[in-house]
């Protein structure tokens, strides 16, 4: 329904009403053609004509009648039909010209409406809404952009330029040329970032697949559903913000214009034709000199960033696969098999889930919750047999001293958080007697933990549990057979 013709429906509803608490008395004209938005004359002559002809009377008959202006339909039959023979698929504003030429006194908008009408021209998209400029972010760390440019850099060579920049200042923290833009690319800006400055708030990007995933191309993203990226901004407290349009990363868009102006005439000077060689002037001579010329003090003293210690960063920034360890202690990722090597803790994994982390460089790991149970190369191939794994305090963030006594104290920590003994420690005396009485009969079970002996092995953890465990109340004694 038209919006004419909704105002048409509704007006004639709102008249009834007006109309019948004037007959009842309830309302005055007045109050009647106020409640219409009309002056009393003009109630006045919609009770006339509702009286004659009914609800048909209020009509608009502007709405019902042709224009007088109106062009006839041979007249556009005989636009159309030119511009199906001679003049198809030429711009309005071109054929408009041709029209004028052969005698034509119609307006511009109106040819080009009619063609439009007859399925002959494609409507050119909205130019959009008005938009207001968005102030800079006050403190340092407190937003993020990041984008990518693919350009001819050098002679013959295209790459992308990856850029981490922040909004308050306009510096840029991070740039480097890549082959292709994607999630190694991106995790590598953000990790020189907080390497060198510290864990920032929010991230500003655009709704590339390795950014954001999408129910439908260029629609609204998914935050339910998130990619590897998106994952590990979650898991380090960090807010990722989309943008929807070219013009809400402005800045970004005038940044990349000005590198690709200067930036191919500088390494073309310099003689450069290799990435390496093109990323190291990036980060020892281009970058220092740009920020030195475009960035801008901050609107406020203080900083957003916040440091970023006890944390693994490089286990965070990689893309994280989950997986099953099959019966042969294998764990299968891209036509590859990781095989997980003999350890101390379990006798085996096998239909354990396990997560697979692939670093930028390709490398792989496997960790079993927050234990790393073995590294390899991008080929599969064990990194080091003698140590598989990075050390568990190390990837959980905790203290290793390495020292001999640390560790034994660690493993004394760690099997009594798992309810095990140590059976040639000297203060194992009652406990581990208690724990060795069984029930009359019963048959001793196989143990599914590691022995306590393995335990001297592990490294050193420090292992803080806040409060002391209650211990488990005794069962009583047997008597006769009978509980």
């Amino acid at each position: 329904m038209r919006r004419t013709e909704w105002l048409r429906e509704t007006r004639a509803m709102r008249f009834e009403e007006a109309f019948y608490g004037w007959r009842a008395k309830r309302l005055t004209q007045e109050e009647a053609a106020l409640l219409l938005g009309v002056c009393g004359r003009t109630f006045r002559r919609y009770v006339d004509r509702f009286e004659a002809e009914g609800l048909d009377g209020l009509s608009d008959r502007r709405l019902t009648q042709a224009s007088h202006r109106r062009a006839p339909v041979d007249e556009v039959m005989r636009l159309t039909e030119a511009y199906r023979a001679r003049h198809e698929g030429w711009a309005a504003q071109h054929f408009y010209s041709w029209y004028r030429r052969d005698g034509g006194g119609r307006s511009y908008t109106w040819v080009k409406t009619k063609l439009q009408e007859a399925g002959l021209m494609k409507r050119a998209k909205g130019r959009g809404k008005h938009r207001k400029r968005r102030e800079r972010m006050p403190w340092t760390g407190m937003m993020l952009h990041q984008d990518g440019s693919t350009h001819e850099w050098v002679p013959g060579k295209k790459w992308d330029l990856i850029v981490t920049l922040d909004d308050a200042t306009n510096e840029q923290y991070s740039a480097f040329f890549v082959e292709q833009e994607g999630t190694a690319s991106s995790f590598r800006g953000v990790q020189e970032v907080i390497e060198a400055r510290g864990l920032f708030a929010s991230i500003y990007t655009d709704r590339g697949s390795h950014y954001w995933n999408m129910e439908k191309a260029g629609g609204k993203v998914d935050r339910q559903n998130l990619t590897q990226f998106g994952r590990a901004m979650e898991q380090l407290g960090i807010q990722m913000i989309p943008a929807y349009s070219p013009q809400a990363r402005g800045r970004s868009e005038r940044m990349f214009r000005t590198h690709q102006g200067r930036l191919p005439k500088e390494l073309l000077a310099a003689g450069i034709t290799e990435m390496e060689a093109a990323n190291q002037y990036l980060r020892e001579v281009y970058l220092p000199a740009f920020n030195a010329e475009f960035a801008r003090p901050a609107a406020e003293e203080g900083s957003a960033f916040v440091s970023c210690q006890g944390r693994e960063l490089a286990d965070v920034l990689c893309e994280h696969h989950k997986r099953v360890v099959g019966n042969d202690n294998c764990v299968s990722f891209e036509n590859k098999k990781l095989q997980i090597p003999k350890d101390t803790v379990r006798f085996h994994y096998a239909r354990v889930g396990v997560r697979v982390h692939r670093y930028p460089d390709g490398h792989l790991a496997i960790f079993h919750g927050p234990r790393c149970l073995a590294r390899y190369d991008a080929e599969g191939v064990l990194a080091d047999p003698e140590n598989p794994g990075a050390l568990p305090s190390k990837a959980l963030g905790l203290s290793h001293s390495g020292h001999p006594d640390d560790r034994k104290d660690s493993a004394a920590l760690l099997s009594k958080a798992l309810g095990l003994s140590h059976s040639g420690h000297p203060d194992d005396g009652e406990g581990s007697a208690a724990q060795k009485r069984e029930r009359p009969g019963a048959k001793p079970g196989p143990s599914v933990l590691a022995p306590a002996s393995a335990l001297g092995s592990l490294p050193s953890v420090a292992l803080s549990s806040g409060r002391a465990r209650k211990p488990y109340p005794k069962k009583p004694a047997l008597s006769n057979g009978n509980p």
